[in-house]
Formats: structure tokens, sequence, C-alpha cells
């Protein structure tokens, strides 16, 4: 079975659904509201998980009851959750607003957060993994750690750059695969990267800005969570052995699957449900 060790955050997501966007000094009234466990780690573990990968998560949360349900949603999902708890410290929160096409804006306190002693002590799980995949929510020194740790043992790494943040060529020249959206792609510099998978939104991915994966139809009703779904599944497969070009036609189904539904959590696809998409059933 395939290992994919995942650290980043996990908190409490807030979704608000309205007509459209924030106009200067206008005042919106949402159409609903729902709240789940979310923060791009634990979203990317869980999508992990459901590809039925073995999945090691290391986040951090506050002494408090959301802190709780992010460590009962990891272990529904079967991921083995390293949860560092911070006394003093709330949670994370993120509050998203999605409008009518589906788009989203998304705005976060970081809360509790990881440390180098943190990963430090989650070296084994690291040393025994295929692939570790990290974002940039959390501090760099965490980053830091972690990319030293997976170089010693020689696992891959995926690097989700976001949100964005300077990376150093130290760090570019360790990474296997940085999986920017455009936006961040101009911001980084992905000439520095082994290989670099764009994620294209509705446009499917591009691969080392040589072989375009196009995407499958879907009428979009939430975005929220797509880019995550999409790394979740692409670290599984390359775990798995597969080539970068066929793990994106997985990842861009799964994430083409998960945007046609509403939330995060819910709309993550298992492996079962994308590879029946992508035989055409």
């Amino acid at each position: 079975m395939a290992k994919v060790a995942v650290i980043g955050i996990c908190g409490k997501s807030t979704f608000m659904y309205v007509d459209h966007f924030h106009e200067n000094g206008e005042t919106l009234v949402a159409d609903s509201v729902f709240e789940e466990v979310g923060g791009k780690g634990i979203n990317q573990a869980i999508a992990a998980a459901r590809m039925g990968a073995e999945v090691s998560f290391l986040a951090a949360v506050g002494n408090d009851s959301d802190g709780e349900k992010c460590i009962a949603a990891a272990q529904t999902d079967g991921v083995d959750g390293c949860f560092k708890i911070k006394d003093n410290k709330t949670t994370p929160i993120a509050f998203i607003l999605t409008d009518k096409c589906g788009e989203n804006r998304v705005t976060e306190y970081k809360g509790a957060e990881l440390r180098k002693e943190d990963v430090l002590s989650f070296e084994k799980e690291i040393s025994k993994s295929d692939i570790l995949l990290l974002q940039q929510e959390v501090l760099p020194e965490v980053n830091d750690t972690a990319i030293e740790i997976a170089k010693k043992y020689g696992v891959r790494i995926i690097l989700n750059p976001a949100p964005i943040r300077e990376i150093s060529d130290k760090t570019a020249q360790s990474v296997f695969l940085v999986t920017p959206n455009e936006q961040e792609k101009r911001a980084i510099d992905s000439r520095r990267f082994q290989n670099c998978v764009t994620t294209l939104g509705g446009d499917g991915c591009m691969i080392n800005e040589k072989i375009k994966i196009p995407p499958i139809s879907v009428k979009p009703i939430d975005t929220t969570g797509a880019g995550d779904t999409f790394n979740g599944v692409l670290a599984v497969c390359l775990a798995e052995g597969m080539d970068v070009k066929t793990a994106c036609e997985y990842a861009v189904a799964a994430s083409g699957i998960s945007v046609g539904k509403k939330y995060v959590l819910n709309a993550i696809p298992r492996r079962s449900e994308i590879e029946n998409r992508m035989r055409g059933r």
C-alpha cells in the first residue's frame, strides 16, 4: 500500500453562500451557512486516504471543541493523525464565501501552529513514506525541517505553494514536484523546480509547460477544496509508481468531481468514483 505523509493545518471551516462577492462598502446577506472540519492539510490527507493510501498527518490544534472535531474527522477517514495540542491557542478557523458561479474567497485565522520540534517528532512517519506532501499554511521552519528529514530518507516531496510566499532556491532544488495555480506560478519562478504541474481550474492542468491534461465535464457548484483534492490524489498516484501524466489524469478527474458538490469533505471522491468517471461511467 502506498504511504503518504502530510503536514499542514486542520481547523474549522465556515461556509457562506452569496449571490456575488462584496463591492467596497457593501453588506451581503448569505443564503446559507455551514461548518465542517477543514484546512489544506486535512483536506489533502483525507483525499489521499479516500484514494486508498496509508496516510500520516501532522497538524496543531487548540485544546478546544474544534480541535476535538479535527481529531475525530481524521479518525473517521482512517487518517493516522498526529495532532499537537497547543494550550492557550485556538484551533485554526477559515471563512469561505462562495458565489453563485461556485467561485470562492477564503480568509484564515491560523491560531495553533506547528513548530520545528513537532516535525522532529514526526520523523518516523516521514521516513516510512513514499511521498511527503506539504503546503505553505505552516511556518517556514516547519516545511524546512520536514524537507531535510525527507531528503535524509530519500522521500520524494510535493509542494503545494499556497498561500504564496517566497521559496528559497534550496527548497526548490529539494522538491520533486510543485503544484501552483496560475497566480502562484507567476510568483514562484517555477523554472527552478524539477517538475511543475500547474492547476488551471476548469481547464485541467499543465505539466512542465508541455503536456495539457484536459478537464472532465462538470457543472461547478463549489470550487472550494478542489486544489486540495487534486494534490492528495496526485500524491497517492505518484506514491504508487504512476508516471506524472497518469497521476495528473487521476488528479484532474478527482478535482473535477469535487467541484460538482457543495462543501469540501462531502465533495472529496473515493477511488472507485474517480476510476468510474475516468472510464466514462
